[in-house]
Parts: C-alpha cells; structure tokens; sequence
C-alpha cells in the first residue's frame, strides 16, 4: 500500500532536518588527514609519486563534484522516491537483514554501471576523469566527473525492488566513501579472506592501470566477488602502469571532466549519418567506424 511508504516531502524534511545520516561530511576530516599523512610520507621518503598540480587538479575536481552533487540533491531524491512509490510492488522494512540485502544489491547495480561505463563510449565520458591521473594517491579517489550523476538510472532497481529510500542512500554513501581507501600503494596485499570478497587496493590498483593484462577489469566497487563471477577479475602481478591509454596533457579541471565529450564530438562530425553517429556514442572506447564493415572497430587491448 502506498499509504505506508514515505512522501516525497516527508524524505525532504527528513534530509532538511538532518534526520538522513551525512557519513561522507562526517568522514571528510579523516579522508583529507590521510591524504596529508601520505602526502607526508611520499615527501619524507622522496619517492615523488605525488604530483603537486595532479593533486590540485583532483581536487579541483572534487570540489566540483560536491557542489554539483548537493545542487543535484533534489532531482537524486525525487527519483529514488519516485520509484520506491510508484513502481515498487512491495516495501522492504528498514532492517539490519534488508541493509545487508541493499548494499548488496546496489553494489551488483555499481558493478554493471562501472563495467557499462568503460564499454559504451557515452558512459565512458562520464568516467574516464577518474582514470586520467597518472599517479595513484587517496586523493584520485576526489577526481569524480561533475557529471557522473547521470548513472543514478543504473541504481534506479533498487529502489523499484522496495528498498527503504533511507536504507538506500545510507547504503550508497557507503558505498562511495568505501571507494576511498582502496585509491593507494600503500596498502598491501591483505588476507586472502578478504581479497577474494572485498576491493581491495591491490585490486583498484589493476583497474587503473594500462597495462594490457589489467585493462577493463576488476569492477567492483565494494565486492570483488562480481568480477570473479563474469569474468573481470585480475590479480595484482607486475607493477601497475596507471591513467589511460592516450594520457591528457592538461591539468585543467573543466578540460578533464569533458575532453572526452569534445572528443565525440569531434568524431561524431567526422560521420556522414546520423545513424553512425548515434551508434558512435554507444559504441567501444577507442574503437573507429570502418566503412567495408559498416561497423565500429576497436584494437586489441585500447580502452580509452
């Protein structure tokens, strides 16, 4: 019954009263202290894997991300709500059971929206900003696209499934922040337990490196188990090689977060049709329309 779900206006107030848990705000001050704690030890040890100006580029990026995730805020609410009220056919009491359930079942969600992102040329825009540094330090995890809000349709079935809207935006945020700790060199191996269930650094680190063998694996966000299942999952062997297959020889912000749309556009002028054009945008990163084949090509082991 409708009558029992949440209003839209009683979400509004709960997130205008506080009564929605921010973990990220209360996380920031822990986030930012242990990226000067690793900054500090890259400087003692004069290993330079910090970039200055790569630094201050994620960050720059990340500040934007904030500003347009809380500008984004209301539209993110509404269509969560939105689903949960209309379209599911059942509500899932708020429990510690149906938390576990729905961290699961977004993080199967963030799976396929990471795995689609780096397949489909449109979604890749969205995401290759987070992949463009050359170094890997908690503050790449920063380095989000302003508009990679446009996935929430891929999360969208949790909601449809009855999911409490509470229990799904504690869940997401959780699942965000656990993207953080897992963006450094300094973090081992650790026990094999948890390296086959959970992401762990030495898994992230495969997944943004170039090297052929890692490139396009290792998805998971919170879970590992979901690569091990359809085929994504590589180990951690030879040392990483980290950003994209054609690196960006810019530092500026707003350039990182849409030189890819400018490059679909450029390609996209480059075809006769539109057809081939809106084909482009769904097509593999990296791959070019061949003309015999009516089709568009990508080369063994390009992704970006």
């Amino acid at each position: 019954m409708k009558s029992d779900r949440y209003t839209f206006e009683e979400i509004m107030t709960m997130a205008s009263n506080g009564e929605l848990p921010e973990i990220i705000i209360w996380a920031a001050p822990v986030m930012f202290s242990l990226v000067a704690v690793e900054y500090f030890l890259e400087f003692k040890r004069n290993r330079k894997a910090y970039d200055e100006k790569d630094l201050w580029a994620s960050t720059a990026i990340g500040i934007g991300n904030v500003i347009v995730t809380v500008l984004s805020k209301f539209v993110t609410f509404f269509a969560i709500w939105a689903c949960y009220y209309y379209l599911a056919p059942w509500t899932i009491p708020a429990t510690w059971w149906s938390f576990i359930l729905c961290l699961i079942a977004l993080d199967f969600c963030r799976y396929w929206a990471h795995r689609i992102a780096h397949e489909q040329r449109f979604w890749w825009a969205t995401h290759i900003t987070h992949h463009s540094s050359e170094q890997y330090y908690f503050g790449v995890s920063f380095r989000l696209s302003w508009v990679q809000h446009l996935k929430l349709i891929f999360f969208l079935p949790v909601a449809i499934a009855g999911f409490d809207p509470v229990i799904f935006f504690i869940c997401h945020q959780i699942e965000v922040l656990y993207q953080f700790w897992i963006h450094t060199e300094y973090i081992k191996k650790l026990p094999t337990p948890i390296e086959y269930i959970f992401t762990t650094p030495s898994h992230h680190r495969v997944h943004h490196a170039t090297n052929d063998q890692y490139i396009d694996k290792n998805y998971g966000s919170t879970f590992i188990i979901w690569d091990r299942m359809f085929g994504t999952f590589e180990p951690e062997k030879e040392q990483p090689v980290y950003g994209i297959t054609t690196p960006v020889e810019s530092y500026n912000p707003v350039y990182l977060v849409f030189h890819e749309f400018i490059n679909i556009f450029r390609d996209m002028k480059k075809l006769k049709s539109w057809k081939n054009r809106f084909r482009l945008l769904w097509s593999l990163p990296g791959s070019e329309y061949d003309g015999d084949k009516d089709a568009f090509i990508r080369d063994k082991g390009i992704n970006t």
